[in-house]
């Protein structure tokens, strides 16, 4: 706490000396059909000001002497800026018009420049408002699961991480307004992820390598949760939820809201829900997912202190989850365990603007993290997951230097992991980094240059690595063998991992653009990934990390013979979009090469699961044998994963819109064989109504077979999703309502996630109608 209060004296003591001369903007906002544009934000760039239109798209700002950027940004219209000369004692008068869009335009937070999703040479995907409300689901990868080139790992509705074009795990870095969440998701999947979305703003998905901005762990990509934790405005406003959902008896409830006085913004959200075992259509008599019941709450306080050229904000957050762990079981025996998770969070943000001939802004971000996960079984603690994590970043942007704008970013992560317990794969560790990265970015003419690079220290270190005796029964011959000995030693491994990207975006023709990135990266190994050795339920499989060998002559394990080297990924991305008019669509290619790339390879051997049997009467070797597990290993080879994206909108008239979408991957050994868990291909359409005071939405998906399947992986079939909503708008005193009636999986199809570990114990939840009211003022 001191540390904070430290850093927040410091950069208000920065921004003590800017003063403010107030000069009057007034303007006008017309779309291109004549019509006024009421709603529409007004921002100058590089402050803090902004404003909005009233119902006759009029706006008014103040603003002292100088050149500015207006920024102007409204629903149903692609973004604009234009450039603005204020003089003393001047008023300046400007009308701007703007050109419709099919294709929603959202301004992104998830990269140090301003730009919009339809302006970044990387892909991004943004999910917000209605349709983030709707979308809702009780885990991040279920919730965004719908969106292009986005899949959900689905571990039986209560933990689901987000897949991003075939990669997962470590590789995708889930951030809360730019920094890690701070949690043990990317250890295994059981593991839930500790950000919040029902009270977030939106959520930003970068597909594709983010090292530059996010450091190696964002060699896959990036998901950013948005929320008002730290308030940019004392405006007053609000929004609260109650949902209940049929097929898991689910209640919810939520609500947050944002106020303030003078320069002092404040904001506070909570919410609370619970559920039951989840419904699935019936199958071998079997019609719900045993252990799938949860319940979580939390809540968030938050304040800043708004000045002339930006904020300093402070903010904490407790979350509290208990949810089933399913598919966990030993040998024959099914065993109730649930996970009791608790995190405290704290988080400084600031942006300051300046008016000097150097710096044009300092960003800054900190956060404390203290995580804590427990498996609870048959009411005794089985595991303790617990971490402790730190992280700042500083990014220093620079007045513009022959018409190049950019800056550098100073970042430090480290974390302290400690798993405890019978099931505890991984042995105590710690994870620190510092990088350096500089990114620049150009207009020339119709054409963006961005420029980009990153160095990065990493070391991970550990006390107590283990390498134990274990048995282990052949799938091939049916026998038992001794494999190992125990050895306890120390690990400190140190790697430097770098990264370079360029990109651009051509404005070739009015209403078109076309992106190209191109990316190298590098990413250092996980601790799980390096010092695994021991049972892991979650994923009901024996892991052992990189740094162990299995000998299969013997069997034995020790320690590798070979070099413990870096994964380094080369990408290359290409998107064409068109973004004016009533139809519009995206089209996005990409080719991800990655040398020595870590996954766990099937042995063909298991072992035991960890737990004391000598209870139970066995009788038999064959008894004995059904308490094991598949054995896994991780190993570094070379794959190759390639894909097309596509989104096409068309406006069909003011309220009516119909959508298709689809995205296929494909990601393999260059050995020839296929990677595990990859997603399959799959096509939607969407039809959207949005009246008055009537909004409909109808969403059909198909998912294709998977037969594109690695060693020991069975395929999954095909299937159907259809869901659908509708919303009633109305207004009761100052609250804007609605009430809506959600129907998902309307058919009551048997699907199976081909991404999911537990498959083919946890098809997706059959037909689930759910209720709701929400209210914003």
């Amino acid at each position: 706490m001191k540390k904070i209060s430290l850093i927040m004296s410091a950069l208000l003591a920065i921004s003590a000396s800017n003063q403010v001369y107030a000069e009057q903007v007034q303007g006008k906002i017309i779309g291109n059909n004549g019509d006024v544009v009421a709603g529409a934000t007004v921002k100058v760039m590089g402050t803090n000001t902004l404003t909005h239109t009233d119902e006759e798209g009029v706006f008014n700002l103040k603003i002292k002497p100088g050149r500015y950027e207006l920024h102007i940004v409204a629903n149903n219209f692609a973004h604009k800026n234009i450039t603005l000369d204020i003089s003393d004692n001047k008023t300046a008068q400007v009308n701007v018009l703007l050109d419709k869009s099919a294709i929603e335009i959202i301004d992104v937070s998830a990269t140090p420049f301003h730009s919009s999703n339809i302006e970044s040479a990387l892909p991004i995907t943004v999910l917000h408002g209605e349709n983030l409300r709707m979308r809702q689901a009780n885990t991040l990868g279920d919730t965004l699961s719908k969106e292009v080139g986005v899949h959900s790992n689905f571990h039986g509705g209560v933990a689901g991480t987000p897949i991003i074009r075939g990669l997962d795990g470590p590789r995708v870095l889930v951030t809360q307004n730019g920094l890690d969440a701070g949690d043990a998701s990317r250890v295994g999947p059981d593991h839930a992820v500790s950000t919040e979305t029902v009270t977030s703003e939106r959520i930003e998905v970068l597909r594709g390598p983010a090292t530059l901005f996010y450091g190696s762990g964002a060699i896959g990509g990036v998901v950013n949760i948005v929320d008002e934790r730290i308030p940019t405005s004392t405006d007053i406003k609000g929004e609260w939820l109650a949902e209940y959902n049929s097929n898991n008896e689910q209640q919810l409830v939520s609500g947050s809201f944002t106020s303030g006085i003078d320069n002092v913004a404040v904001h506070a959200d909570g919410f609370y829900r619970e559920s039951e075992n989840y419904q699935i259509p019936e199958k071998n008599g079997v019609n719900e997912v045993d252990n799938s019941a949860a319940q979580s709450s939390g809540f968030t306080l938050g304040s800043s202190y708004l000045l002339n050229n930006g904020y300093v904000g402070f903010s904490y957050q407790n979350l509290a989850q208990e949810y089933g762990i399913p598919g966990h079981s030993h040998g024959d025996e099914n065993v109730q365990v649930f996970a009791d998770l608790d995190q405290n969070r704290w988080q400084v943000l600031s942006e300051l603007n300046f008016d000097n001939a150097l710096i044009k802004s300092l960003n800054t971000k900190f956060s404390y993290t203290d995580y804590q996960h427990s498996e609870v079984e048959l009411g005794v603690i089985g595991t303790t997951f617990d971490s402790e994590s730190l992280e700042a970043r500083f990014e220093v942007l620079h007045q513009d230097i022959f018409e190049w704008r950019g800056g550098f970013s100073f970042h430090y992560k480290q974390s302290d992991f400690t798993a405890i317990g019978a099931e505890a794969f991984t042995p105590p560790s710690k994870s620190e980094s510092i990088a350096f990265a500089w990114m620049e970015e150009r207009h020339f003419s119709d054409v963006l240059f961005q420029l980009g690079a990153r160095i990065e220290q990493t070391e991970i270190t550990a006390g107590k690595v283990r390498l134990p005796e274990i048995e282990l029964f052949s799938a091939h011959d049916n026998e038992h063998e001794s494999a190992g000995y125990t050895r306890n030693f120390e690990v400190d491994h140190r790697f430097t991992p770098m990264s370079l990207s360029a990109g651009l975006v051509w404005d070739f023709t009015d209403g078109y653009n076309m992106g190209l990135s191109l990316s190298h990266s590098q990413r250092a190994p996980s601790a799980s990934e390096l010092l695994s050795f021991g049972p892991h339920i979650g994923t009901r499989s024996y892991e052992v990390g990189a740094l162990f060998a299995l000998h299969d002559d013997e069997p034995y394990f020790g320690l590798t013979e070979q070099d413990i080297v870096m994964e380094t990924a080369t990408n290359i991305d290409l998107s064409l979009r068109k973004f004016k008019g009533d139809f519009g669509f995206i089209l996005n290619a990409f080719y991800n090469q990655i040398d020595d790339y870590y996954y766990e390879q099937a042995t063909g051997f298991s072992a035991g699961d960890g737990h004391d049997h000598s209870g139970h009467d066995h009788g038999d070797h064959e008894e004995e044998e059904s308490h094991t597990l598949p054995l896994y290993t991780f190993t570094a080879k070379d794959v190759t994963l390639h894909g097309f994206e596509a989104q096409a909108v068309w406006q069909v008239t003011d309220t009516f819109s119909w959508r298709v979408q689809g995205d296929i991957i494909r990601a393999s050994l260059d050995s020839g064989s296929q990677l595990p868990r990859t997603p399959p291909a799959r096509i939607a359409t969407e039809f959207s109504y949005q009246g008055e005071s009537i909004s409909a939405d109808l969403f059909v998906s198909h998912y294709f077979e998977q037969t594109h399947t690695a060693e020991l992986e069975s395929a999954t079939d095909s299937y159907v999703m259809v869901d659908g909503n509708i919303n009633y708008h109305f207004n009761k005193a100052q609250y804007d309502l609605a009430a809506y009636l959600k129907i998902n999986n309307l058919t009551d199809e048997y699907a199976q996630v081909h991404t999911s570990f537990l498959k083919d114990l946890t098809p997706l939840a059959g037909r689930s109608i759910i209720f709701g009211l929400r209210g914003t003022f």
